[in-house]
């Protein structure tokens, strides 16, 4: 085991947390989420469970603030191309989005554990500040877009939520597991074919269709 030092300053201690981070991202993209533990993480870092211990108790609050990263990373693109003032068209949204999403895969498939495990274990404290910094952007990003596609600040907030849903199960969707399609061919059944930027324009574009006609 190479030799631990443990970090002093905030300087030090916020680098060891984005190697913390950076192992457990890299297991995520290659193992099961169910499989990794605290003991997989440190033996990534070449470090001990005790040192890692210091950093964090639980995986979870690992893949907190590895999801924290991403959801910053994502809103802030969506600030990005949906400037103050904007006014798109429908059709222009759901293109711009789309790309959005398409781009940031790994933030959706963090989002499938966000929502049933992550939440649930971590302390109140770290979920505070993961949601201050969500609602910090989207609050901005709800106004621009009930502007831009006369809507309401609510039926922003929904379908930034029904886009962010969708895009979580359509990245972990279950036709990818290879067991699933041995089933499917067992049973005569054709898996639907998958066209992501397809898929997800569409989707965005019939929320929007929906909420304008609703507004109406």
């Amino acid at each position: 085991m190479a030799e631990y030092k443990r970090a002093r300053s905030d300087e030090q201690k916020e680098e060891r947390m984005s190697q913390i981070k950076k192992a457990a991202d890299e297991l995520f993209k290659s193992m099961p989420y169910t499989e990794i533990t605290l003991s997989t993480i440190a033996e990534k870092l070449d470090w001990s469970r005790t040192n890692l211990y210091k950093y964090v108790t639980t995986k979870e609050e690992i893949y907190l603030e590895i999801t924290q990263d991403r959801m910053s990373e994502y809103l802030n693109s969506l600030l990005m191309v949906f400037p103050e003032g904007c006014k798109f068209t429908p059709e222009t949204v759901a293109e711009i989005w789309t790309a959005q999403v398409v781009s940031h895969e790994d933030y959706f498939r963090y989002v499938s554990f966000l929502l049933t495990i992550i939440e649930r274990n971590v302390t109140v404290e770290r979920l505070t500040v993961f949601k201050k910094t969500y609602y910090d952007l989207a609050f901005v990003l709800q106004q621009r877009l009930s502007y831009a596609l006369n809507i309401t600040e609510d039926q922003a907030d929904t379908l930034f939520l029904s886009i962010m849903n969708y895009g979580a199960s359509y990245f972990t969707n279950c036709q990818a597991n290879p067991l699933i399609a041995q089933a499917l061919k067992k049973l005569k059944i054709k898996p639907k074919k998958l066209n992501l930027a397809q898929d997800v324009k569409d989707f965005i574009l019939m929320n929007i269709d929906w909420m304008q006609r609703k507004r109406k």
